[in-house]
């Protein structure tokens, strides 16, 4: 569905509705790509702990909202936490017609690109949209970005599934050396940052380098272009069978640097496969890499700016790493629990990147989806393709890279509102109609339902008043331009 004209003036001005009350510009008026406030915060006295689901959660639903007020924020995170033990049929249901992607790379292989990236990205929006696990798949979300790897490069786009698999869900709440050393002997890793070109005659740089700053112990720890090139002489002979089985983990010891090597101040003689496994395992143990780890955990949950905003949170989970031997779920509880729980006040504001804004309205509505290619391309236009960002940084976790690509966000809005996409759908009629009797009324259990509390009273009437008289008289006509309106909202931006 295009925007006409009018729908988009319309949306514009549902929009506002979340606008804060002072000292921030109407939407339509930050077109040019101004900032986009912190707005007015829903209501949360009645439901304190909803902001802190918010930011553990592909968007909280009414279940969870009720678990949480039943056992506690606390009680919750731990049978979160406990994945393995939560029963997950309905989002493993809804997976069965995408088991191409179970199959090894080799397989995958004699496929067509388009066919095992579109159930593949299909996969990891259902996972998030539908899993009970919401913790583990916020963890797994994570770990994908912290590892990045572009399915856009050569053949990678047969290899990641794999190691989606047996790298990131295997590990994604598990000990980061095992982590570690399972993305070091990953094809698609491997194959993304070209280790398995590095031979001893012509080493490659690569992926030692951004094993050391994006994977471990951040841009800033002190070593040298030498101790690169290092690493990388160790890492020689990494490489990706390329006949019978293809895709799999090999170590070619015919074109390994056997020679010792001077690293970070030590001498590895050790050589052979033995040589990168020593570097790994030291890396993987590092306090820096703890440290550099805890900046992260606390971005992604807590605040942009962590070592500002929370620096002895940041050095308590550093710490919580090197106690337990780099535990990820150790680190977590001192991330979700002392920091999210404990924190004092009202929290950090964290904006949505599009993959957590698409998700949380297809589960707050909640809505039936395929997440197929209409919500792909969605996702695409916001600037967040799943497994295409092209650097190895990956997607960044700051509000400041996506407060200027609204418009994307305001058109899925009214198309999800009013059912515009195919393999998409949402019903209003049975469960949020039942016993209303004005659109006043019905905004508020939408503000309950989409936002955890009641809009301000400014934003509560600007939504109100843009209604058309149509939509007055007629409360499902109402429910989709309110629904637009609260999605397209400053306000639900925001986790």
């Amino acid at each position: 569905m295009s925007l006409s004209r009018r729908d988009f003036l319309q949306l514009l001005g549902l929009g506002a509705a979340g606008a804060a009350v002072s000292g921030c510009a109407p939407l339509y008026a930050r077109l040019a790509g101004g900032p986009v406030s912190l707005t007015a915060w829903p209501d949360w006295r009645d439901e304190p702990d909803y902001p802190r689901l918010n930011r553990v959660t592909f968007g909280p639903t009414l279940a969870e909202r009720t678990a949480v007020q039943a056992m506690g924020f606390a009680g919750w995170l731990e049978e979160q936490l406990a994945y393995e033990t939560i029963d997950d049929r309905p989002a493993d249901i809804r997976l069965r017609p995408y088991d191409l992607i179970e199959q090894d790379a080799d397989y995958l292989l004699i496929w067509d690109a388009a066919e095992v990236q579109r159930p593949f990205k299909q996969a990891a929006l259902l996972r998030r949209v539908y899993s009970q696990r919401q913790v583990y798949e916020m963890a797994v979300h994570f770990w994908t970005d912290h590892f990045n790897i572009a399915i856009t490069k050569g053949e990678v786009w047969a290899l990641k599934p794999a190691d989606e698999r047996q790298v990131i869900r295997r590990h994604a709440l598990g000990n980061f050396a095992d982590l570690l050393l399972a993305s070091a002997t990953s094809p698609a890793m491997l194959y993304y940052l070209d280790n398995q070109a590095n031979v001893k005659a012509w080493p490659n740089e690569n992926y030692a380098r951004e094993v050391m700053e994006l994977h471990t112990l951040g841009v800033d720890a002190g070593y040298t272009q030498a101790d690169v090139m290092a690493l990388a002489r160790m890492l020689t002979g990494w490489s990706v069978q390329e006949r019978w089985t293809w895709g799999e983990f090999i170590f070619d010891e015919s074109v390994h640097d056997p020679d010792s090597k001077e690293w970070l101040g030590e001498t590895y003689a050790e050589g052979g496969q033995a040589d990168g496994e020593a570097a790994l395992r030291y890396l993987a143990t590092h306090p820096q890499t703890g440290h550099f780890l805890a900046g992260k955990l606390v971005r992604r949950f807590l605040t942009d700016w962590p070592e500002r905003d929370a620096p002895e949170l940041v050095e308590k989970t550093a710490v919580a790493f090197n106690r337990s031997g780099g535990d990820i779920r150790a680190m977590l509880r001192v991330v979700l629990l002392d920091g999210l729980a404990g924190w004092p006040g009202p929290l950090p504001p964290k904006f949505k990147r599009p993959a957590e804004f698409v998700a949380s309205a297809l589960r707050q509505l909640p809505v039936e989806t395929d997440g197929g290619r209409p919500l792909q391309a969605e996702l695409a236009a916001m600037g967040q393709a799943d497994y295409e960002w092209p650097t190895p940084d990956g997607p960044p976790d700051v509000a400041d890279a996506w407060l200027h690509n609204l418009l994307p966000r305001w058109r899925f809005a009214l198309k999800l509102a009013y059912n515009e996409y195919r393999g998409t759908r949402w019903r209003w009629s049975d469960a949020l109609l039942d016993g209303l009797d004005s659109p006043a009324a019905l905004l508020d259990q939408l503000s309950y339902l989409l936002l955890g509390g009641p809009l301000d009273e400014n934003g509560r009437q600007a939504l109100l008043t843009a209604l058309t008289p149509a939509q007055q008289d007629d409360l499902s006509q109402a429910a989709a331009a309110l629904t637009a309106g609260i999605l397209a909202a400053p306000a639900y931006q925001w986790r």
